[in-house]
């Protein structure tokens, strides 16, 4: 059928009716109601988990700034924009809001910004050339310790993410002031975030077409499956739902395409290409610019290389480190490596190395895959394989702690398998289904998403 046979249809076989006057009317105000609750987000808002402000066109403004572009003057706009969230004024915020994205449209790059002198790879094929790949590892996946590996990897996660999302967006002098050294939840742990949401998508989309997955493939299952999204996988989201496809999903109108959003979901690639560092870091690619680009893509690649070596490389320290050196210094993301690295070289201790680190990089939001890239690096480091003691340093460290801990404590158990996590940590977790906010699994059990990985790894791996 073509449209103009549907649209002919509808015109030539619908009846007249009449309808009463309430009929006749839209629901304006319904809509508008959930317009002004979104764009209230947008300029005012409380981390689900921790209740951490956040004021996400300050966070755009600061993303643009720190990658080197030059704007116009806008500290009144901004000042007004969050005195009017505060009175309820949406006439006035929309205006606001407006003219602060077309400044952000405006702005442009300074060719002497520090940033603006690395390099910023534009496609895989770019990063590709630059890097001298370590030989894969041969992995017997039909194995039952392969088996325990992956059940490993997802528990770590969802153990990182339980114990972190009660600490994102705060600083490591006051997670220290008020909860002391993390040894414990916090609080009732739960599965509900969405750091696991973005893997599964991913997880679906190669279980069905395996290596030749492809990032319209991975988009598909995101617009059916995830209904709503934050900083770049919420402008990824839209654009997807405009008809965009990757890469134009991550690089339209995103000024958060280097934030942490594609870091926090890397080690997925790396659970599917066991032993293969290099084909981890091409499917972290493929599904990292579905939301994010250069700097922000590199961050899901650094995860996916690590949880992929993780496989064949039984110390945590001599993982990072060579992991480390494939990232050219040529790229920003490849320097930020390498500062924290040093830092803990010649650091006494985790909080000395993140102090240097804290204060490198305090012009960056909270969210930034830089600072966040740090804290995995001086968690790593200093926990030295340990579980207990990596999480507990990556959580003293605060930022986006949920997405960092997740992410490396799901590296440690790939190493040493799920014997490593202790009950304390395990048993709250798998006391029933891990529960999602995706249409579809909205839950799941422990062991079928272990299963439904396994499976798809046996089905084809190399």
């Amino acid at each position: 059928m073509k449209a103009w046979e549907l649209t002919r249809d509808l015109l030539r076989n619908t009846e007249p009716v009449v309808r009463s006057a309430e009929e006749q009317t839209w629901d304006a105000s319904a809509h508008m109601n959930a317009q002004d609750f979104a764009m209230s987000l947008f300029w005012k808002s409380k981390v689900p988990g921790s209740a951490a402000p956040e004021n996400l066109m300050a966070g755009a403004l600061q993303s643009l700034e720190s990658k080197g572009f030059v704007l116009a003057p806008y500290e009144v706009l901004l000042r007004e924009g969050i005195a009017v969230v505060e009175k309820g004024d949406f006439e006035r915020l929309y205006t606001l809001d407006m003219r602060l994205r077309v400044l952000m449209r405006a702005a442009r790059p300074d060719p002497q910004h520090p940033s603006q002198k690395t390099v910023r790879y534009r496609s895989w094929d770019e990063f590709d050339a630059t890097v001298t790949w370590p030989a894969d590892a041969a992995i017997d996946v039909g194995s039952e310790d392969f088996a325990d590996r992956i059940r490993g990897g997802w528990l770590a996660q969802l153990v990182g993410a339980a114990a972190g999302t009660a600490l994102e967006g705060y600083s490591a002098e006051n997670i220290m002031k008020v909860f002391g050294p993390i040894r414990g939840y916090v609080r009732e742990p739960n599965t509900y975030n969405d750091d696991i949401t973005f893997e599964i998508a991913f997880l679906e989309a190669f279980a069905e077409k395996g290596h030749a997955v492809t990032g319209v493939d991975i988009s598909e299952r995101w617009t059916s499956l995830i209904p709503m999204a934050w900083s770049a996988e919420a402008v990824a989201l839209a654009n997807i739902r405009r008809g965009l496809v990757p890469p134009e999903t991550a690089t339209t109108d995103n000024p958060f395409d280097e934030w942490i959003g594609a870091q926090m979901r890397g080690t997925i690639c790396g659970m599917v290409a066991p032993g293969l560092p290099r084909e981890a870091a091409r499917l972290a690619w493929i599904d990292g610019e579905i939301s994010h680009a250069a700097n922000g893509i590199l961050g899901e690649v650094f995860n996916a290389v690590l949880a992929a070596r993780a496989f064949s490389e039984p110390d945590a320290n001599r993982l990072l480190e060579s992991t480390i050196a494939l990232f050219s210094t040529e790229s920003e993301y490849g320097q930020v490596l390498a500062f924290a690295l040093d830092a803990c070289r010649t650091s006494p201790d985790w909080q000395s190395a993140w102090s240097r680190c804290d204060e490198r990089y305090v012009e960056y939001n909270w969210i930034h895959v830089y600072p966040n890239a740090a804290a995995q690096v001086v968690a790593l480091w200093f926990g030295k394989g340990d579980f207990d003691r990596t999480l507990e340093i990556v959580c003293g460290i605060g930022h986006d702690v949920d997405c960092n801990a997740a992410q490396i404590l799901c590296v440690l158990a790939i190493q040493q398998g799920s014997g490593i996590i202790d009950q304390r940590w395990s048993a709250p977790l798998l006391a029933g289904d891990i529960v999602t906010y995706m249409r579809r699994p909205a839950t799941i059990p422990f062991g079928n998403l272990v299963a439904q990985t396994v499976d798809a790894v046996r089905k084809w791996h190399w």
